[in-house]
């Protein structure tokens, strides 16, 4: 059995500078702008069986404009950042260098005192297993850069320093197709096309 689970990158809240750590900012007017740019290619993502979102309210926004009508998931939230909930990775870097250093260098380490980039992509990766696998089932879902990063090093059994490596653009897609614990990445040439 299959499954085909679709991610959305949430159109932008802010600009990529100005990109915070668990940002529950809703869509600026650049996001609005980029849905309906983008519209006529994710449209077809609609049809999925199965429509999820991250909890966030660019996340949301993103669904509804797009009109999934996306139901929230709690496990798509993004990485529990701790105190530095809120800040750029600048202000972190200020803040706290040292600490910073060690986080991007480890990921097992807390020194935010919130989630691991190692628990973050288990619990993203735990999320992807649980999906019902109906044979030629789609899901799609919509949610945070970080948390389809996160679901791409999972299902690609990669070492977690790649997230690092992976740029997800707003209104990005990426698909994996697979079952629990095995999964492979897939690259279309258009959003709806199978």
């Amino acid at each position: 059995m299959h499954l085909r689970v679709t991610f959305v990158a949430a159109a932008r809240s802010s600009s990529l500078l100005a990109e915070r750590f668990e940002d529950d900012r809703p869509l600026d007017q650049a996001g609005w702008d980029e849905v309906q740019r983008a519209a006529h290619e994710l449209i077809p993502l609609a049809a999925a069986e199965l429509r999820y979102c991250s909890p966030t309210p660019r996340s949301r926004a993103t669904g509804d404009a797009l009109g999934y009508a996306p139901l929230a998931q709690p496990a798509l939230r993004d990485c529990d950042m701790g105190r530095w909930r809120g800040c750029t990775l600048g202000e972190a870097m200020a803040r706290e260098p040292q600490a910073v250093d060690a986080w991007l260098a480890d990921p097992r380490a807390t020194p935010h005192g919130g989630e691991s980039l190692h628990s973050f992509i288990t619990r993203i990766g735990g999320w992807l297993d649980t999906r019902p696998a109906d044979d030629g089932g789609r899901v799609v879902a919509v949610a945070e850069p970080s948390v389809v990063r996160a679901a791409l090093v999972y299902a690609l059994k990669a070492p977690p320093s790649t997230f690092w490596n992976i740029d997800v653009r707003p209104l990005s897609t990426a698909t994996v197709v697979g079952h629990r614990g095995r999964w492979h990445l897939r690259l279309d040439g258009e959003a709806g096309v199978s």
